[in-house]
């Protein structure tokens, strides 16, 4: 990729004290999770806040590793407050299926110290890739800004990692509608192509319900130059009012013909089930059917959606 400068050393992982630490393999491009003739899946998971809700965390981790997933990631609460369940449930991911496992990051509220530190932390216990993020304001700030001694950016967070932590690879975020924060679509592209020359390797797009908006902007992509594999994130959406208040946060336009698909199925969340699960499998068959490298679901830690997705679509499981 343009401008990226991979360090020729590589750092060995610190270790954890008190925790087992897993064996380390040579390093393995998180580009290979998306090899020619092969949908590369990927699920994001966030950390649960009770020991029930963690129990269904857990059996939809194993409904979900049937599918062979090239990666499955975990988020965390606002201004990094669960950053030690995301690790916890990432070394838990590794030991119980020894599948490949990325982390979020963003650059709130942390000094580039303490970044680092969190960096350390998860090459030690094997994390595979990084999800680098500006992140969202504090609740109640209107702007973002940084902590003394913290980063701005999430190209200058993306440089940070590829510079002194060579072993993770990147995942950025992109997209499809604009950020809400950019001044213009060209601009949020142009900041795209900085996240991406900084050192990232895959871009992950913000969920979209109308493949239109997904095809635009890969196609914008391409015409600044940037190459790197652009993978869509899909919602499967059970519950209408929850997805208007999805959207709402993230500024996701909702097609006429879903919101008429969930206005049929009334307040029946039977049938609100079902319109969900068939608008996606149109809709991640379509994108399969454009050529894209792979699938990124944002399954709210709960699989029956995601999977019957899966299965009306035929993907998953080495199945392309």
């Amino acid at each position: 990729m343009a401008g990226r400068k991979d360090s020729a050393v590589q750092r060995s992982p610190l270790p954890t004290s008190g925790q087992p630490q897993p064996q380390r393999s040579a390093t393995v491009s998180i580009l290979q999770s998306y090899p020619p003739g092969r949908l590369g899946l990927s699920f994001e998971l966030f950390p649960p806040k009770s020991a029930e809700s963690e129990a269904a965390m857990w059996q939809t981790v194993d409904d979900l590793v049937a599918w062979e997933p090239a990666l499955i990631t975990c988020t965390y609460g606002a201004g990094g407050s669960t950053r030690g369940k995301t690790l916890e449930i990432l070394a838990g991911l590794r030991q119980r299926h020894g599948v490949a496992v990325a982390s979020h990051l963003t650059c709130v509220g942390s000094t580039v110290d303490e970044l680092r530190g969190y960096l350390r932390e998860a090459e030690a216990l094997g994390v595979t890739a990084i999800v680098a993020l500006r992140g969202d304001p504090p609740k109640g700030e209107t702007g973002f800004q940084a902590v003394d001694g913290g980063l701005s950016y999430a190209s200058e967070l993306v440089a940070l990692i590829r510079a002194e932590f060579p072993r993770f690879g990147i995942l950025v975020a992109g997209y499809p509608e604009t950020h809400q924060e950019a001044v213009s679509p060209q601009a949020d592209l142009e900041n795209l192509k900085r996240k991406v020359e900084s050192g990232g390797d895959v871009i992950v797009t913000q969920l979209f319900y109308d493949n239109a908006d997904f095809l635009r902007f890969r196609d914008a992509c391409r015409r600044l130059g940037i190459q790197a594999p652009v993978v869509p994130g899909v919602m499967p959406v059970t519950n209408f009012a929850q997805i208007r208040r999805i959207a709402t946060l993230c500024a996701a336009r909702l097609p006429e013909s879903f919101t008429r698909a969930f206005e049929a199925a009334g307040d029946d969340e039977t049938a609100q089930f079902e319109a969900g699960v068939e608008f996606a499998a149109k809709q991640v068959e379509e994108l399969v059917a454009a050529g894209v490298p792979g699938i990124h679901f944002y399954v709210l830690n709960k699989s029956p959606a995601t999977t019957r997705v899966l299965e009306a679509v035929g993907i998953g499981g080495g199945r392309a």
